[in-house]
């Protein structure tokens, strides 16, 4: 089966060696900006942070590949001491022992499963309006995807560090955050629909 272009191929059509360096160091300072945004909550060790956003961003852009690339280039600076993770936890090495962790092994399988969803191209014959719905619905079910590998691999840290079981580890690790990962994921929807409408239409 051919793959279509990801969306950074089709805004920023350059090839080669080069382009790619300047898309994933693009996608790690978006990534870090995400980050930085976070606030705790009092019932749970894990905050509510922009780093998921960033995340399923970053794969829906820049495919399978490059997206896991990219995040597990993030964790290895993550890893020397750099600060691009959210500033609520331990740094460098110490915040893949923390609560977080789970949530941070993840980020690189979650962004290879919602790119590679993503990069599958439809086939046949389709009507405009067709083709929108069909491009909503691959959208849609590659983030829902991305979002249960996160969420499963921080749940099951969870349960690992606190002992507690997977119902106490949904409850705090998960349960509270699901309102904001719809608006995440609304958001990134409408994202994608700007950069498609706003991209070069001769593009391919």
């Amino acid at each position: 089966m051919s793959q279509s272009k990801v969306l950074a191929d089709r805004i920023f059509p350059a090839e080669g060696l080069a382009a790619d360096v300047v898309r994933i160091a693009a996608a790690n300072i978006l990534l870090v900006l995400c980050a930085h945004i976070a606030f705790p909550l009092p019932w749970t060790p894990v905050p509510v942070t922009g780093q998921t956003f960033g995340v399923l961003l970053v794969a829906i852009l820049l495919g399978s590949r490059r997206g896991a690339l990219t995040l597990g280039l993030y964790l290895l600076e993550g890893l020397a001491g750099r600060p691009v993770f959210q500033p609520l936890g331990q740094p460098g090495p110490a915040r893949f022992l923390g609560p977080t962790a789970g949530y941070l092994l993840a980020y690189p399988p979650a962004a290879f499963v919602t790119g590679w969803l993503m990069e599958r191209g439809a086939s046949g014959a389709r009507t405009h309006f067709a083709s929108l719905r069909a491009s909503g619905a691959k959208l849609i079910g590659a983030l829902v995807s991305g979002e249960v590998i996160i969420f499963a691999g921080g749940c099951a840290w969870l349960a690992l560090v606190t002992g507690s079981g997977w119902a106490n580890s949904f409850r705090l690790g998960a349960l509270p955050f699901l309102p904001g990962e719809i608006i995440k994921m609304a958001l990134i929807v409408a994202a994608v629909g700007g950069l498609e409408f706003a991209r070069p239409k001769n593009s391919n």
